[in-house]
């Protein structure tokens, strides 16, 4: 042990050059192979002694008189493979105790953490849109923090004091960007309710993309003017690496923002379909899983892969309609305010009946071109009872569907990437901030794919033809020139007086 306590010590922690690299790995290998013969002694010198105390008091003084001759016991053959197959049955029982012991471990930290998340996701859901996007801007803080933390050199960063910041400033000259861009309605309507607040934010409002452009060019002058000679390989690639944490994460992530602004059960349905299909599949991958899946995550099995899929695919249909039930989770929201909403309800979260042709044509996909296809091949009585079949539903549960198809069968690949980087970087978790999951990157790295997808189905399919808001008026509004605004106060006040006169007749 001491031995390789000094070798495993000897292993440099950063890697400085390519050479270095080199004869890190050869130490590394050197050191893999030493624990192999090292263990390989221990487990002969433990299998020796329990088949030396298994041949009893008769074997004992038969070895005893055999070695005062100076002959072995066994005509000087040493059965190596009596003593394993003896030995093996009980090293065996004890190895099989301690993995369930360990599952079983797993499993309930898991269950407990899991119990606790859904608790506090659901206080901050009630608590209203804004929480809910404060929520999604500290996930995305924290992801970054762990991200960062996998490029870092020590070595490096010590010779380049405030190098490490900047990539903070490029986070938050992102976050900038998308989260004006994404509520800047709800920020308009906001301000015109306070005009201290009008005369100091509605300009930022107003020059946003010029202004979040200047803040990336101070970013990148900053890098430029921070370029220390001998270290320029490592101050690019921290570089790039920034840039593609920002564009895969951040970006992608901030989608759940417009989403949550549109109804908090466009941000909830998408993320719980995630969070049942990960259930799921670790319950019936855990009990049924014995065929592997991918070689990037040994554990994921096809029984848990398709049983998530299942049970996702049932707790779309199903749970989208208790969720539609809750008349705050449906309610767009324009402003900025965290008090209760209340309004009517959406045709999307009303009860109508379906024929099978009216389900093909609001279902996505090549249903209405199936349809046609078995309306030659099959029988005349059979397409008969197909054309008579009904049932009534929520257009809510039929949208739900196709989002849980996704969420897995094309999110699970984000989790597959997550795992790929790990092995590259010889990594478990990406952190340990979640007891029994490991990182907030290790449970979001799923919701990254679905945040974009709900979005962009959202706006395909569902909300096809949006109306005018009040908050995409004043943007428009604020874009005039002066005179022009003045005129279009005038004319408003021409079209609503009437209809003021007539009220207060009334």
């Amino acid at each position: 042990c001491q031995v390789l306590q000094i070798a495993g010590s000897a292993i440099p922690r950063r890697r400085q050059t390519r050479n270095a690299h080199a004869a890190d790995s050869r130490q590394r290998a050197c050191v893999a192979e030493i624990r192999d013969r090292a263990g390989d002694m221990r487990r002969r010198r433990g299998q020796g002694a329990a088949a030396d105390g298994a041949d009893g008091e008769a074997s004992s003084s038969g070895e005893r008189d055999a070695a005062a001759n100076g002959v072995p016991a066994n005509g000087g053959v040493h059965d190596g493979t009596s003593d394993q197959l003896q030995s093996t049955p009980e090293d065996a029982a004890a190895a099989a105790a301690t993995a369930k012991a360990k599952k079983l471990q797993s499993f309930k930290t898991r269950t407990l953490s899991t119990v606790v998340l859904i608790l506090l996701y659901g206080g901050v859901v009630y608590s209203g849109h804004v929480p809910v996007t404060l929520l999604v801007l500290t996930l995305q803080v924290n992801v970054m923090k762990e991200v960062f933390r996998l490029g870092r050199m020590d070595l490096e960063d010590e010779k380049l004091p405030g190098f490490r910041w900047k990539q903070w400033y490029f986070f938050v000259a992102a976050a900038f960007y998308l989260y004006v861009d994404t509520i800047k309605p709800n920020i308009l309507v906001q301000l015109s309710s306070s005009k201290t607040a009008s005369l100091l934010l509605a300009w930022v409002v107003k020059r946003h993309l010029l202004l979040s452009y200047f803040l990336y060019c101070g970013g990148f002058i900053m890098f430029v003017l921070s370029l220390k000679r001998g270290h320029y390989l490592y101050q690019f690639a921290q570089y790039a690496w920034t840039h593609m944490v920002i564009l895969m994460v951040v970006v992608p992530s901030s989608f759940f923002v417009s989403s949550t602004f549109q109804g908090i059960i466009w941000y909830v349905m998408p993320s719980m379909l995630i969070i049942v299909n990960d259930i799921f599949a670790y319950i019936f991958g855990i009990t049924l899983g014995r065929t592997p899946l991918i070689k990037l995550s040994p554990k994921k099995t096809w029984e848990g892969f398709l049983g998530g899929f299942v049970c996702a695919a049932v707790a779309a249909f199903y749970g989208s309609r208790i969720l539609s039930n809750f008349n705050w989770m449906s309610c767009p929201r324009t402003d900025l305010g965290l008090g209760p909403l209340s309004c009517e309800p959406s045709p999307v979260f009303q009860d109508r009946t379906y024929t099978l042709q009216e389900v093909a044509e609001t279902m996505p996909g090549p249903l209405e071109e199936l349809l046609v296809v078995a309306r030659w091949l099959l029988p005349t009585k059979a397409m008969a009872a197909m054309d008579s079949w009904t049932c009534v539903a929520k257009p809510l549960q039929l949208h739900a569907i196709p989002m849980s198809v996704f969420a897995s069968l094309i999110c699970p690949f984000g989790g597959f990437f997550a795992s790929g980087l790990k092995r590259a970087l010889r990594l478990k978790d990406f952190g340990d901030t979640i007891p029994g999951h490991g990182g907030i990157t290790d449970r979001i790295d799923c919701q990254v794919l679905m945040a974009v997808f709900a979005s962009l189905y959202y706006w395909s399919y569902i909300n096809v033809s949006p109306g005018p808001s009040i908050g995409g008026l004043l943007d428009e509004v604020l874009r005039m020139p002066r005179e022009q605004q003045l005129h279009f106060l005038k004319q408003l006040e021409t079209l609503v007086a009437p209809g003021q006169a007539a009220a207060s007749a009334l």
